[in-house]
């Protein structure tokens, strides 16, 4: 089976670096795929995508360096077992408020006998190869995104669900349940305090955690703190902000 680049820069002690897909364009995704990063992941939640594009999204990155990922909408089992037989190597699972949903998550992505993932990896076969079913529950990248209180306070709970690797932090959501705003790079000491409980329970779980981030700097600054997967921003941000500046700088 293909192997999943995130879990070499984890086997290797090094944080992995997603690309992040907000725009829905199997153009975009192959930009992005070649930029560098270890693994891209089209978002399914917030992105202006659906789950047709994102099989085209899915096919353009395959042919990149890049291991493909989605986030999905939620923790919905036909909308997961849909991308991983699209070829996700990865998911990202939004608003995972307790052990529950956890085990859900897990359940709906591993196959029989450990979960209930029904087989049928059309894509999955043809990007990660004939021996997919073989290797597949190990390969695939399962993380669990904290962003509101219920699960913040569930974090420790979460983190020991077995088949989930780690947690992904959603500062906007997170800032929002805390009463601080949809936050970019946090500064509130309320919102690093939370941010910093999910890093130690992972940390004591020997388990890895991620973050969105606004900027590669502001990724840098994660991964220097122990966060292993750090996404520095999105594709439709990153492409507002530099021709915001190129403009800017036509006009003198």
């Amino acid at each position: 089976m293909r192997p999943n680049n995130v879990l070499e820069c984890w086997a290797q002690g090094r944080a992995a670096v997603s690309g992040w897909l907000a725009i829905g364009n199997t153009y975009s995704a192959e930009i992005v795929g070649c930029s560098g990063v270890d693994c891209v992941t089209v978002d399914l939640q917030h992105g202006m995508t659906d789950v047709q594009q994102m099989i085209g999204m899915l096919q353009a990155i395959s042919a990149t360096p890049a291991t493909p990922f989605v986030r999905v909408p939620s923790c919905d089992p036909a909308i997961m077992m849909k991308a991983l037989d699209a070829g996700a190597y990865g998911l990202i699972c939004p608003m995972v408020d307790n052990v529950q949903q956890a085990q859900a998550f897990v359940d709906a992505t591993h196959y029989p006998p450990t979960g209930t993932r029904s087989f049928g990896p059309t894509r999955g076969l043809l990007y990660g190869g004939a021996d997919y079913f073989k290797h597949a529950d190990q390969t695939i990248v399962r993380l669990a995104m904290i962003e509101t209180l219920p699960g913040l306070e569930a974090v420790e709970d979460i983190l020991a669900v077995e088949g989930i690797q780690g947690i992904f932090i959603g500062p906007a959501d997170l800032g929002l349940a805390l009463g601080k705003g949809p936050v970019g790079d946090p500064v509130d000491p309320d919102v690093l305090a939370a941010i910093e409980r999910c890093r130690q329970a992972a940390a004591k779980a020997g388990k890895h955690i991620g973050i969105f981030c606004t900027s590669g700097a502001v990724a840098a600054r994660y991964a220097a703190q122990g966060f292993d997967f750090v996404v520095p921003n999105h594709d439709a941000n990153l492409l507002k902000a530099v021709l915001a500046s190129e403009v800017q700088s036509a006009r003198g």
